[in-house]
């Protein structure tokens, strides 16, 4: 195996990354990087689809359950902890395969991010404290006058934004432009995909399962250990609905069905961040198909490359 490329297996939530990447244990002795920015988080194993504990026995699994909940984490670091996850596998004799759906996360390990400003820890500290009082659309409008080159995202890359602006005084965008980090690896990537009424139903049939799994006693218990459930573990798909119900804004009887609402959503702005950012070569597969027939097709098409030279 060629030491110098990694399997990078990308795609929207619930396209059945996970299962791919078992089934791949049969052909190559892996070790899974996550490549998701809600699965580092503790605490919050069912709101964030992580693999189960059977699971991550048989398939050793990094960067999971990484944070608190309540603790920020970017993308840099992220690059930093998994280029370094990938060097320990590889040091052990084993392939380290990225899987995960977030496309920032997935081009700081691949492409490189940038280098994190220093930032004062007691002025960060202050700033965050204001920044969690702020509205969403308020927040956006911030980063927006902060750096012109924001654009767009959640509450934590909108306080992001304004963090480094404030912190450092030059804006996010121009530190991603001037002060890029050197690449964590050489990808090799695989994207998978599906028509959108199938994504749509699994997505449908997952959000049902989390509840009926036990997802708001989970999210509750979290809340507790973090404290009222703002900081930004809270605020990813999935979560977000349960800590609605829990603190009375929507029904019990709803938290599935927003759920699937938003997922659906959010597949879409994956879906299509993977067609746009994810450059060639790459080689795409239908996901409809059962996993292990993927990952027979993904080794033949590794083992291609390799032979050729350009894995």
């Amino acid at each position: 195996m060629d030491a110098g490329s990694v399997p990078v297996i990308v795609g929207p939530t619930a396209i059945g990354k996970t299962a791919v990447a078992l089934a791949l244990a049969r052909h190559w002795p892996l070790e899974v990087v996550s490549a998701d920015s809600r699965q580092i988080y503790r605490g919050l194993d069912i709101g964030t689809a992580k693999p189960s504990r059977k699971e991550r026995a048989a398939v050793p699994h990094h960067m999971l359950d990484v944070v608190r909940p309540g603790e920020r984490y970017s993308a840099g670091r992220y690059a930093r902890d998994a280029t370094a996850a990938v060097a320990d596998i590889r040091q052990r004799g084993k392939l380290p395969v990225v899987v995960g759906g977030t496309g920032l996360y997935v081009r700081a390990l691949a492409e490189g991010l940038f280098r994190e400003p220093p930032l004062d820890s007691g002025r960060r500290r202050a700033l965050d404290a204001w920044l969690a009082r702020l509205e969403p659309l308020e927040l956006v409008r911030w980063a927006a006058r902060f750096d012109p080159g924001f654009s767009g995202g959640g509450r934590q890359r909108a306080s992001r934004a304004v963090e480094v602006a404030m912190l450092s005084g030059r804006p996010l965008s121009w530190w991603q432009r001037e002060a890029r980090a050197a690449a964590g690896v050489r990808p090799w990537y695989v994207v998978l995909s599906a028509p959108r009424p199938v994504v749509h139903q699994r997505i449908g049939v997952r959000s049902a399962e989390m509840v009926q799994r036990g997802l708001l006693e989970e999210v509750a218990a979290a809340m507790a250990d973090a404290g009222a459930g703002t900081g930004p573990g809270f605020d990813g798909v999935g979560i977000r609905e349960a800590v609605e119900a829990l603190t009375g804004v929507r029904s019990r009887d709803s938290v599935a069905e927003a759920i699937a609402f938003s997922t659906r959503r959010y597949a879409k702005r994956q879906e299509t961040w993977f067609r746009h950012q994810v450059p060639e070569p790459r080689h795409n597969f239908d996901a409809t198909r059962p996993a292990e027939a993927l990952a027979n097709e993904i080794a033949a098409a590794w083992g291609r490359d390799q032979a050729r030279g350009t894995a």
